[in-house]
């Protein structure tokens, strides 16, 4: 057997001299390569061979030891050991067609077994098996790779089709018969363009089979992704592919090898991708990315066509109020129904896009006059004039909008943007829901508020904020029985700024609960050394504003300021204004009732200038009622001032509520108060605020000069 380096040969004889003499020509010589076995008859040789499977190279017959007339050697001895040469000893050389023709691979007549015609046949026919185990080996091999190398594109995601020169199919895995929708049976053979079937994305035209364009430039064909594969039950997927020439061991050319996958998934994740870092994930309205792309194409639309673009910056008014009181969900759906309206009162070919929290904006384009965008803005006004139902609360909510217009007010998106963005704060500046265009000054105005918000954040970590005391006197005794606290800032640069400058702002930009943080932990902190000092002190009031009273440690920070500075609590006093109570009565009731368990004083400041009713009057736990400075002005000549003074006086007169009449600052004012009983009063006719050590001594006396020798208490 060849693996075993000797020919195996088995020997079909039935003579045992002639078998003798073959034992001796194949084994009789040192070395020999042939292994030989010898059986006596046709039978017993048939027998060996299926025993022995495929151990035997080449089966020698003598048809002399087939007894059998019958008997088809050549046919049994190949049925039986396939794989072997068969040599066949006949009396003479003229059955050797006949045998040749039934299989056998050589004939040698019987003269010629004991001449060197056997060994050479025997040799030749070695060859022969030799030949034919290194073409099966290599078959073998062939085909193992082959299977691996199917096995291993089937197993691939990619999709692969594989062409001739002429570019019909030869190959096509698993693959690729499930993504062409076709079976591999019936596409070899065809050209790759009838199973193979792309379009352009975009045009919808018939695309370049990419097999034949590999094999015309003979070079690779890129990725490409913007095809579309039309399958053969006619639906379609988004797909890349690649191609690539196929070369023999010469180089030459032979044709192509065409990859390809389904990327509809991914596609439409991408598309979905994009949808979302382009749209704004609570209300589906384009964001600020897509605004800005929007408005740069609309400006380059309006400079071609000569026309104007439009930029709406409107911000929803106390949308934070309704949000931290009623909660984020309220919140968010109002947001949602502020979007729809919004939507429903633009163009088609209008945008309308959420800027982020209560911000949105809306791009007019194409219009042909700023007038265009005053119309959209009323239509506004007029749509959000209805209340949102959200829920059970019907919810009224108003605008504060600013307009730039394209060319006049900037020639690219920023600028429009920002100085939209500065007329809205504007609007905003003049009492809210209104609207108004940009104007060059504004822009000085929104500079000036950026420079102020930076140096507030700055202030704050620098504690460069100082408190004045303003007294307020018994009008009746005339004597000092508390102060307001007011706070200023005193800026390196620009000097004291008055709080009328600065806390609008603060409020804006969320850092007035930092410093009012500050503010209460300043005064309970001077309070309590004057105490230490052995002054006899007073209530001091503070100002308390919409964020600190919605916050959510504002109890808890009061006490524990009072704990830690150990003042008791009837020495400070919180002031809120009518407006900021009413916004959410039930919650300030809660509140305000929870600080009179503390044991702090309450007031109700800015009285008159709101809208509470008379029944929320009675249940909010105030101490005092401060009536609002403008009722003070032209208080003797005007008699509608006259008549709503006395009548506030006369209404805490009735709640059992002390009067505070504040903004005091004539004489004649101050004598009309005490003709109608009112409590107390304060203003600059009485005292300027005072710095901390000034305000400390005119406490030792408890009585300011005006009040005895009617001056003012500058001259102190």
């Amino acid at each position: 057997m060849q693996s075993r380096n000797r020919t195996c040969v088995l020997l079909i004889e039935s003579n045992a001299s002639d078998a003798e003499r073959i034992w001796a020509a194949l084994t009789g010589v040192e070395d020999s390569p042939y292994h030989l076995d010898c059986t006596h008859s046709l039978d017993e040789g048939i027998a060996f061979l299926r025993q022995m499977d495929h151990a035997i190279d080449i089966v020698m017959v003598d048809l002399a030891s087939v007894k059998d007339a019958s008997a088809d050697p050549i046919g049994q001895i190949i049925s039986a050991s396939p794989h072997a040469r068969v040599l066949v000893v006949g009396e003479d050389e003229s059955y050797a067609p006949e045998a040749i023709s039934k299989g056998a691979h050589e004939f040698l007549a019987r003269s010629q077994i004991h001449t060197y015609w056997l060994p050479r046949a025997i040799r030749y026919l070695a060859q022969q098996r030799e030949h034919d185990l290194i073409m099966q080996a290599q078959q073998k091999a062939l085909h193992d790779e082959k299977a691996r190398a199917n096995v291993a594109l089937n197993s691939i995601g990619d999709a692969i089709l594989t062409t001739d020169l002429a570019g019909n199919i030869i190959y096509m895995n698993h693959a690729a018969e499930i993504l062409v929708g076709c079976a591999r049976e019936n596409a070899l053979g065809q050209p790759l363009s009838d199973v193979f079937k792309i379009i352009n994305r975009n045009t919808r035209v018939i695309a370049t089979n990419p097999a034949l364009y590999a094999i015309e430039k003979n070079s690779p064909v890129g990725l490409e992704s913007d095809v579309i594969l039309v399958r053969a039950d006619g639906s379609e997927l988004s797909i890349e592919k690649a191609a690539t020439p196929i070369h023999d061991s010469e180089g030459a050319v032979t044709g192509a090898i065409v990859v390809f996958h389904d990327v509809s998934e991914s596609r439409t994740l991408a598309v979905k991708m994009t949808h979302l870092a382009q749209h704004d994930f609570l209300t589906g309205l384009p964001n600020r990315m897509l605004l800005t792309e929007r408005l740069s194409q609309a400006i380059g639309l309006a400079y071609r066509n000569i026309s104007q673009v439009a930029l709406l910056f409107i911000d929803v008014d106390y949308f934070k109020h309704i949000n931290d009181s009623l909660g984020h969900a309220v919140g968010d759906e109002l947001l949602k129904s502020v979007a729809a309206r919004l939507v429903s009162c633009v163009r088609a070919t209008d945008t309308v896009c959420r800027q982020g929290g209560d911000e949105f904006v809306i791009l007019l384009t194409e219009i042909e006059r700023p007038q265009d965008a005053a119309v959209t803005a009323e239509k506004l006004f007029n749509a959000f004039s209805e209340p949102h139902y959200i829920g059970v609360h019907e919810l009224h909510v108003s605008l504060s909008m600013g307009i730039s217009v394209y060319p006049a007010d900037g020639e690219n998106a920023d600028v429009l943007m920002q100085n939209a963005d500065a007329a809205m704060y504007h609007a905003k500046l003049l009492g809210r829901n209104n609207f108004q265009f940009f104007k060059t000054e504004m822009n000085t105005r929104a500079v000036q508020r950026a420079f102020i918000e930076a140096s507030l954040r700055r202030a704050i970590k620098r504690q460069e904020f100082e408190l004045h005391y303003q007294p307020k006197v018994d009008i009746a005794s005339g004597t000092i029985i508390g102060a307001e606290a007011l706070i200023r800032w005193n800026d390196p640069q620009q000097g004291v700024i008055q709080p009328l400058d600065f806390l609008g702002i603060a409020e804006e930009c969320g850092l007035i609960v930092a410093i009012g943080g500050w503010v209460l932990r300043e005064v309970c902190s001077q309070l309590r050394a004057w105490l230490k000092e052995g002054y006899a002190i007073f209530p001091v009031s503070i100002n308390v504003s919409a964020a600190e009273l919605k916050h959510k440690y504002f109890l808890s920070g009061i006490n524990q300021v009072l704990q830690e500075t150990g003042l008791p609590p009837y020495y400070l006093e919180l002031e809120f204004t009518e407006t900021i109570l009413m916004r959410d009565a039930e919650l300030s009731i809660s509140v305000l009732e929870s600080l009179k368990d503390i044991g702090v004083q309450l007031s109700i400041d800015d009285f008159g200038t709101g809208y509470s009713s008379l029944s929320y009057l009675q249940r909010f736990p105030v101490d005092t009622l401060k009536i609002d400075k403008s009722f003070m002005r032209d208080l003797t000549n005007d008699s509608d001032n006259a008549t709503i003074v006395s009548a506030i006086i006369a209404m805490g007169r009735n709640l059992k509520q002390r009067v505070l009449a504040e903004g005091v600052e004539t004489a004649e004012q101050l004598a009309f108060l005490r003709t109608h009983r009112c409590n107390e009063a304060q203003g600059n006719y009485l005292s300027m605020p005072l710095p901390a050590d000034q305000f400390a001594k005119i406490m030792t006396s408890n009585m300011l000069p005006v009040l005895s020798v009617r001056q003012r208490t500058d001259s102190l």
